[in-house]
């Protein structure tokens, strides 16, 4: 962009108005980062779950994602809508040792993220 003149009492406001433009603007890319690694998590849950747990596949089929807006925030939830209670016994064991398929998933979920984020920024 161009230089602009401009009164040292003016310069204040506009340095606040390029930050709020820029916030803006982050709250955007990290939003559409949780969308894009949400989306991507449940399918990759669904992939591994399928792989890991032989059988009918109902539990690999229940992933799916959600993202929570906020003012200034944004959430990705991954669960499973078909048998929510299940993938904690299944991942950390109960009276069988259990079988981690979410911890993995979860590890290349954040990297994602970050890596979403630092592209966006």
């Amino acid at each position: 962009p161009m230089a602009r003149r401009m009164p040292v009492d003016k310069l204040s406001d506009e340095i606040g108005a390029i930050l709020a433009e820029y916030g803006r603007d982050i709250e955007t890319e990290m939003s559409e980062a949780v969308q894009k690694v949400s989306k991507a998590g449940a399918k990759a849950l669904r992939a591994k779950s399928k792989q890991t747990f032989k059988g009918s596949g109902a539990y690999a089929k229940g992933w799916a994602s959600t993202v929570e807006t906020g003012a200034h925030s944004a959430q990705g939830v991954i669960y499973n809508k078909d048998l929510p209670g299940l993938p904690h016994l299944l991942e950390h064991g109960h009276l069988t040792p259990g079988r981690e398929h979410i911890g993995v998933i979860e590890r290349q979920i954040i990297a994602d993220f970050t890596e979403e984020v630092e592209r966006g920024i």
